[in-house]
């Protein structure tokens, strides 16, 4: 396979993306909700907001890993760069599947910064890229 790094984290985000739409879908039926979040049922809004959220950060997350590995960047920071983002996906699903507090949870914490974190280094790592090759 031509994107190996790519090709795993996608196939990794698909099922997560999988997991987290049948279980949206699983306290919809329970809800009986067809749209929205069942009147502010805080199971529902959780596994929605679970599921839209990596929705969100995945695929630009994807695309620069394939273009960083068409582009030749260093395969094992690459690897290491997909597994953070992956734990950090694991990490926000789960703190967001907890009791709220005060403050977020710890794991949704640590999933959002490190979805942040992966998405600036491999951002700025294309734009880098890009400057080097191109000047």
């Amino acid at each position: 396979m031509t994107l190996p790094v790519t090709a795993f984290v996608a196939a990794v985000c698909a099922l997560l993306l999988l997991f987290t739409a049948i279980d949206t879908v699983r306290h919809r039926l329970r809800v009986k909700a067809a749209f929205g979040d069942g009147d502010g049922d805080a199971r529902l809004i959780s596994a929605s907001r679970s599921h839209g959220n990596l929705a969100e950060h995945a695929p630009i997350v994807i695309i620069l890993l394939g273009l960083l590995e068409t582009a030749r960047a260093n395969h094992l920071a690459l690897m290491i760069i997909g597994a953070i983002f992956l734990l950090g996906r694991v990490a926000h699903i789960v703190g967001l599947y907890m009791s709220m507090g005060e403050k977020p949870p710890k794991p949704r914490e640590f999933g959002v910064a490190a979805t942040w974190i992966v998405m600036l280094v491999l951002g700025g790592w294309t734009l880098w890229i890009l400057a080097a090759t191109n000047l």
